[in-house]
């Protein structure tokens, strides 16, 4: 019986083995033994131009345009006021000190001009009673809001509707009486006192069992509100001891005291 040929030998001179299953370079068309088989190992001479040519990378990266940043980013971040490149780090207007920012400053200029001729208008205006005092209250209280809101500290990082706006009356010891606040209206009294604390600089032991604790007080009648009360179930109550615009007390109290004894003290008769 003849003797069958099969298989074929490696094309590398060096090797030249018998392999009864070859593979060929889809590149070449070379035959080759399984040593042999990878581009690299037969050194093929139809390896595509383009993978001798180093990749960096670096011309599609996005220089940061902001002062003395070396922040690059893979897609570019263009600011849509001054259509500058920037990094994910200076992307807002305020982080880059936009040159377009300012055109946001004439309309808060003249919600300040507003607000100040709605209380010059108020100063002399005759008090009334009835339908017409409730009337003026409600502007007033407005008014009393509209002026928190341009100058009121907070966390910047909560959504206009969750803001809740205070004058926030400090501790006697305190170097400013008062500074206006907003707080989220999701929070527990306690955590509004922890916050108020932080913003205020103030000395907060009240996880100390026996120093004086920091409380929030009724601006009226001085009770010390409940530190796991929420802010947004007391606003919403019918008689309720706050109002967004308003005033509260904040103090430090004894362990076994209710509030204060006189907020006069605090919050001068209007």
């Amino acid at each position: 019986m003849a003797e069958l040929d099969i298989g074929k030998h490696c094309e590398i001179k060096s090797c030249h083995q018998k392999d009864f299953l070859p593979f060929v370079c889809d590149a070449c068309a070379g035959v080759f033994c399984l040593e042999h088989r990878s581009r690299d190992a037969h050194s093929c001479p139809e390896v595509p131009v383009q993978r001798e040519i180093p990749v960096t990378g670096e011309s599609t990266l996005h220089q940061c345009t902001f002062e003395d940043c070396k922040g690059k980013e893979l897609l570019p971040v263009i600011c849509p006021h001054c259509q500058k490149h920037f990094c994910l780090a200076h992307r807002h207007q305020d982080d880059h000190k936009c040159e377009k920012l300012e055109i946001a400053k004439p309309r808060m200029a003249a919600t300040q001009e507003l607000v100040q001729k709605i209380v010059e208008s108020k100063k002399n205006a005759p008090v009334s009673r009835g339908r017409k005092g409730a009337k003026n209250s409600a502007t007033a209280a407005k008014v009393a809001l509209m002026k928190l809101k341009l100058h009121a500290s907070g966390d910047k990082g909560l959504p206009q509707t969750e803001r809740t706006y205070f004058q926030v009356f400090l501790p006697k010891e305190s170097k400013d009486s008062s500074l206006p606040m907003f707080f989220c209206s999701k929070w527990s009294v306690g955590k509004v006192v922890d916050f108020a604390a932080s913003q205020a600089g103030l000395k907060n032991n009240n996880n100390v069992l026996t120093a004086k604790k920091l409380r929030l007080c009724h601006p009226e009648t001085g009770q010390a509100l409940k530190m796991d009360a929420c802010l947004q179930s007391l606003l919403s109550l019918q008689d309720s001891p706050l109002h967004n615009g308003g005033n509260v007390i904040l103090e430090y109290l004894d362990n076994d005291s209710t509030g204060l004894e006189d907020v006069s003290a605090y919050i001068p008769p209007s």
